[in-house]
């Protein structure tokens, strides 16, 4: 029975740590996705992962955000009327496949006055390097959070689903 418990455990530890090495990007950092923003210089020198997110942060109303093709992108318009833009004011937009993508504002001149960028997401993020015991933590950044709320509630859960699972046994 212990061995059981032990087994899930490492199953769920396994499941939590692949999680966190997902990346969230709030788009355009502490001024989220407004006018006036380089979102082009934003973008630069960032590497996008399949399992990363977007966070697009703005005032519901004032801004949208549409994922077009890269002829769209460039005329700053989007020809797919079946490709709604998202409006909500705080839209996660999870990297799910590799490739370029183009993000746009279709509200008036917004786009053409700088609110779009170009990504391109790569299938996997580079193999993690082995660093020395004891470590110190990385410094804080301003432009990627590591964990998300979200799954830092879920690690939390699995803690202690694992802990209880483990007393059962």
């Amino acid at each position: 029975m212990a061995s059981k418990a032990f087994l899930i455990a490492v199953i769920v530890a396994t499941v939590l740590v692949a999680s966190t090495l997902a990346t969230d990007y709030m788009v355009g950092d502490n001024d989220g996705w407004k006018l006036g923003v380089d979102y082009t210089a934003w973008a630069k020198g960032k590497t996008f992962y399949v399992g990363d997110t977007l966070m697009f942060m703005y005032k519901e109303g004032a801004h949208n955000v549409q994922k077009v093709n890269g002829s769209d992108f460039k005329q700053c318009k989007s020809t797919n009327s079946s490709n709604l833009p998202l409006t909500g004011g705080n839209n996660v937009i999870p990297l799910k496949s590799p490739g370029k993508k183009w993000y746009i504002c279709g509200i008036g001149e917004h786009c053409s006055k700088g609110m779009q960028f170009a990504i391109t997401v790569s299938v996997q993020g580079p193999a993690p390097t082995p660093t020395p015991w004891p470590t110190a933590p990385p410094p804080p950044s301003s432009t990627a959070y590591e964990i998300s709320p979200l799954k830092s509630l879920v690690l939390v859960f699995a803690v202690i689903a694992t802990y209880k699972i483990m007393i059962m046994a």
